[in-house]
């Protein structure tokens, strides 16, 4: 019997994953080994995981929803993940921000979060936009990407991110969240409703506080933010059903999930079959939030220029902030008028007198000090930087919170 010749065989080709033939992009040996456990899934498989690789997500915000979102989108391995923030990394982010550590004080957010996430997954594409997003660029930054997940704590960016997908056909996989409660859902215009289908005007500037000002419980941006990731994995994998039309409500304290369904609303303004926004407006001006007055300036007063002042006993010291707030920290002599009860007490204060208001960084006593002038104080001062700058120039033996 005649000897093959082994040598003169023809070798197999490599299969479609390992070259990107079929138009997915390749994975590695490293891949297949990282990604085992979706590849084993069937609604995942090869395929999905590659579809994975192919994909994009912009993340606007990496706070306390993009932390949790960047880094198991990362994990994941979805292909190319772009982060929108431009602020820098504060202790009072470490309580929640869990893509930060203590070695990333001061540096910035998306700083950080690059060198993070290129540590959690190397094949991940990071791409970094150090900018607030604006009516300018919003349309350039989000039409880059598959599905835009909406991670922001401020009402005006909420409606950009909004308009700015509905204009570009995006999905937008929305969470917020404040104090102990959360909300997500996914925004697609092309078939469902979007965010203005839920809230057709925002509400009333200062009625809705910060996290910054009303707090948030640490674990809760983790819960909402993972839903979102849930979400955005099952849009990029076209599987399952998702929360369009659906608002998911989550109370920490009470445990519990509810949903309301959402319908799309035949008179929305930027998704009906007869648009009146067709392009990007000023968020701010629609949210009501005007521009600090020019002369807004001329009522502050810097910490140790009212540390004078209370020496000489020539000011009345006035803490809008909450009671709670206040067992914190406080100035000595300072008097607590909650910014919510001050309206029911001008007639315990003497509009002769010279009086300082203070909050924690100054936004809400400035609110205060208006409130103020337009019911006829004239001899009024805002501290700038709030408590939080008293503590840090003048008595460093007050809390920082």
């Amino acid at each position: 019997m005649a000897k093959r010749d082994k040598t003169s065989r023809t070798p197999a080709a490599p299969p479609a994953w390992a070259t990107g033939a079929d138009g997915l992009p390749a994975v590695s040996q490293e891949e297949l080994l990282r990604y085992g456990r979706h590849l084993i899934l069937p609604e995942v498989g090869l395929q999905g995981q590659r579809r994975l690789k192919a994909s994009s997500v912009l993340l606007v915000g990496a706070g306390g929803l993009g932390s949790p979102l960047a880094l198991y989108l990362a994990a994941a391995g979805v292909g190319r993940i772009g982060i929108v923030d431009f602020d820098r990394v504060e202790e009072s982010n470490l309580q929640r921000q869990v893509l930060y550590g203590a070695s990333s004080l001061g540096r910035a957010k998306i700083e950080a979060a690059e060198t993070r996430l290129a540590d959690l997954n190397p094949h991940v594409e990071i791409e970094a936009h150090e900018a607030r997003l604006t009516s300018a660029n919003a349309l350039d930054l989000l039409r880059r990407y598959d599905v835009v997940a909406d991670g922001t704590d401020n009402f005006p960016t909420r409606y950009l991110v909004n308009d700015a997908c509905v204009l570009l056909g995006k999905p937008n996989a929305y969470g917020s969240i404040f104090r102990f409660e959360g909300q997500a859902s996914v925004f697609d215009a092309r078939r469902g409703p979007c965010y203005r289908c839920l809230y057709p005007e925002p509400p009333p500037p200062g009625l809705v506080p910060s996290c910054a000002e009303g707090g948030v419980l640490g674990v809760l941006p983790g819960v909402i933010g993972l839903i979102q990731g849930v979400e955005i994995l099952k849009l990029l994998l076209d599987l399952g059903e998702t929360l369009i039309g659906r608002l998911l409500l989550f109370d920490a304290l009470a445990m519990r999930f509810r949903e309301v369904r959402l319908g799309k609303d035949p008179t929305c303004p930027i998704c009906s079959e007869q648009p009146t926004i067709r392009e990007l407006i000023d968020y701010e001006a629609f949210c009501g939030l005007t521009p600090a007055p020019a002369d807004a300036e001329s009522f502050e007063i810097g910490p140790r220029e009212l540390a004078a002042a209370l020496a000489r006993g020539e000011t009345t010291l006035i803490d809008v902030r909450e009671p709670h707030e206040h067992e914190i920290a406080h100035i000595e002599g300072a008097r607590l008028i909650p910014l919510g009860r001050l309206p029911e007490s001008l007639g315990e204060l003497d509009s002769s007198e010279q009086i300082v208001l203070h909050c924690h960084t100054g936004e809400r006593s400035m609110r205060a000090l208006e409130f103020l002038r337009q019911s006829g104080f004239r001899k009024l001062r805002n501290l700038r930087g709030g408590i939080d700058a008293w503590s840090r120039e003048v008595d460093p033996e007050v809390p920082r919170y």
